[in-house]
């Protein structure tokens, strides 16, 4: 096809189709994909993984291997001309000048052994700018994502900083060419409520100034409310509705739209948990790292068959509690009294009887689970550990049971990780931590990153198991919808301390402490309507 006319879209995807060669035979990752972006709009391609919403947007950027990729047909016009007829080198002189991206990790895109200004000036000066007039624009834009100090910050590495400062430093880097469109792949998936609207609301700033195109990765419905103008949903490689965020919300046509809008967390009714007797206490729980002190005489009471929610911003404390009781470090002072006995002064023996009771779900399954040990080899360690709990005639079978309660099967017991998706992965962490059949399960943001159907379902899995086995969670998130449809009650924790601990529908409808409030505030709803209300009082008390 010839070239478009310039007044058409900015870019424009055609009939795009994409397969993958695999040993297993070829997987159609994409299947006759057609969108478009114009200057100046939000774009948001919403899916969940593997519905190939990212492998599109890695077409546009040239960053699909090929092989095993395979672009079997399509288009991609920016301003007209056809990226895929362009040579290499012509089109790595569009790459990051005229459409550059930011990824979901930016911890494993930056590269850890150069200061992130060098980073950042590279960007500049291996598409022709002056070193010194890169240097000067290096700090400039380090000033314009919210870094204080650049000077001091373009001197370090990148893990020096947070996440969310790390996500800062990505978009400084891309748009240190002024590009025409901006790709966010999943930009704001593991970071607390507070900084995911810090970072959405810096995206639609510098797009309002520069007029740039923003398209929008995401599997988070709050977002695509938050910033997008148009929605376009995909599944197995299909696009299978798109329109007007606001359209797609209120009225979904295709029945696949229709259970994403309906899986979306925080529309439940509210837990009435009952007051049962207590099962595990943390009093004045304290922990310093030096001079730094990360927690503050902590203080909460886990009760028989209940759910702890425990929320907070990154470096609040949240997840150290958990590491402290379980005794995966040592606290400097305090008690964890768990059935009349301090934590904290087992000795060892009696430490590895208590972990049997005492159980933990980690955030990312790909790291927690070993990858050369089949499912079978995971779950039936536990036994081979605790050999007294049960023979291992029996191992297969109990596996088995256990793969099925998890909502898996039996014959997956003898694959390995790397071969189940991200949230079969967590069933088989859950299936894992129920092996010793234990008394409590620690979940340290054990839904953050999966889709929202999966994370749905993890979690309906999980109240199911605590009613089968009477257990007790202490649920570690960010993600508050999920926490206000889980949890039966919630610790809110701010720089080492509790500022404010109750049950669910007092903390979600009456909250007393202002960062509560901030908190909820900045946690995303998926209707758009409500989110531009939102968004209008923020911008007023922003000028007010």
């Amino acid at each position: 096809m010839a070239d478009r006319d310039m007044q058409g879209p900015l870019l424009q995807v055609q009939n795009l189709t994409v397969t993958f060669q695999t040993a297993r035979g070829p997987v159609h990752a994409v299947r006759n994909v057609s969108w478009h972006i114009d200057r100046g709009e939000v774009l948001a391609i919403l899916g969940e993984s593997g519905s190939g919403k990212s492998v599109s947007a890695s077409a546009v950027m040239d960053l699909i291997d090929c092989p095993p990729g395979i672009i079997e047909t399509g288009e991609i016009f920016y301003q007209g001309r056809d990226l895929l007829k362009m040579s290499r080198g012509l089109r790595r002189t569009i790459n990051g000048k005229k459409i550059a991206m930011i990824f979901q990790d930016p911890l494993a895109h930056l590269n850890p052994v150069y200061t992130v200004g060098w980073q950042i000036e590279e960007a500049m000066t291996i598409h022709g700018m002056a070193q010194s007039k890169a240097q000067a624009e290096t700090l400039r834009l380090l000033r314009k994502v919210g870094l204080p100090d650049a000077e001091v910050a373009a001197a370090k590495y990148p893990h020096e900083f947070s996440g969310g400062q790390r996500q800062r430093l990505m978009i400084a880097m891309a748009l240190a060419l002024k590009p025409d469109v901006l790709i966010a792949d999943e930009p704001t998936t593991a970071l607390d409520v507070t900084v995911q609207a810090q970072i959405l609301q810096l995206l639609q700033e510098l797009q309002a100034e520069t007029g740039m195109a923003l398209l929008i990765i995401t599997h988070d419905l709050g977002v695509v409310a938050e910033v997008a103008d148009r929605v376009v949903v995909m599944n197995k490689g299909e696009i299978v509705e798109q329109g007007t965020a606001a359209a797609v919300y209120a009225n979904p046509q295709h029945p696949y739209t229709k259970r994403l809008m309906a899986a979306a967390p925080g529309q439940g009714a509210l837990h009435e948990g009952e007051q049962s007797s207590p099962i595990l206490e943390l009093k004045d729980l304290r922990k310093s790292y030096g001079a730094f002190e990360a927690l503050k005489g902590v203080s909460y009471v886990l009760h028989e068959g209940e759910t702890l929610a425990i929320v907070g911003e990154s470096g609040s404390g949240k997840s150290t509690t958990a590491r402290l009781m379980l005794r995966l470090e040592k606290a400097t002072s305090g008690q964890a009294i768990y059935k009349g006995r301090d934590l904290f002064t087992l000795s060892d023996q009696e430490l590895f009887r208590m972990r049997r009771d005492i159980q933990m779900v980690f955030q990312d399954p790909t790291q927690s689970l070993n990858p050369r040990m089949t499912v079978y080899q995971l779950i039936s360690e536990a036994w081979a550990i605790h050999s007294d709990i049960l023979p291992k005639t029996r191992w297969k079978s109990r596996v088995a049971e256990l793969l099925d309660q998890v909502g898996l099967h039996s014959e997956h017991m003898h694959r390995y990780p790397h071969q189940f998706s991200g949230g079969q992965r967590q069933r088989i962490a859950i299936a894992r931590a129920l092996a010793l059949e234990p008394r409590v399960i620690v979940c340290d943001e054990a839904v953050s990153a999966l889709d929202v159907q999966v994370q749905g379902q993890v979690i309906a899995l999980l109240d199911r198991l605590k009613a089968e086995y009477g257990l007790s969670y202490i649920f570690i998130a960010h993600d508050l919808p999920v926490v206000r449809d889980f949890a039966d009650r919630v610790v809110v924790m701010q720089g080492g301390r509790i500022v404010e601990q109750g049950p669910v529908r007092q903390i979600f409808e009456h909250p007393r402490e202002r960062y509560t409030r901030d908190l909820l505030a900045a946690s995303l709803d998926p209707d758009p309507e409500i989110q531009a209300r939102r968004r209008a009082a923020r911008l007023g008390k922003e000028v007010a």
